[in-house]
């Protein structure tokens, strides 16, 4: 999830379950996009979908939506190990998953890097 007026490096591909090009704003994003393009449990993959979160200042993007083979949503958030344990980051984090279940979706989660 990310304020989506904060400027950082973007990189940008073509993924095969995205019907738009897929733009990155970290090399986790990017990582686990082409992870999940390759997921034979991923059908459609739709990046950087805005979120109405009211109680945080800002305009914020969920990292990923995806849709199963099987027809339920899937929902990610990708964050840095080093971010998690600040109030900000668990903050907003916390009110992605509370959008998302408002929406009836339940599998939700975040995607850490590795050590």
């Amino acid at each position: 999830m990310r304020n989506k007026n904060t400027h950082s490096v973007t990189m940008k591909k073509k993924l095969s379950k995205c019907r738009l090009i897929f733009y990155a704003y970290s090399e986790l994003q990017y990582k686990y996009g082409c992870q999940l393009d390759s997921s034979s449990e991923i059908a459609e993959i739709k990046c950087n979908v805005p979120i109405d979160v009211s109680n945080v200042e800002g305009s914020f993007t969920t990292d990923f939506y995806c849709i199963k083979t099987n027809g339920e949503i899937m929902v990610r958030e990708c964050v840095y190990k080093d971010k998690l344990l600040k109030p900000y980051y668990i903050k907003i984090l916390d009110e992605s998953r509370n959008y998302w279940l408002s929406k009836g979706i339940v599998d939700w989660g975040i995607v850490l890097n590795e050590d």
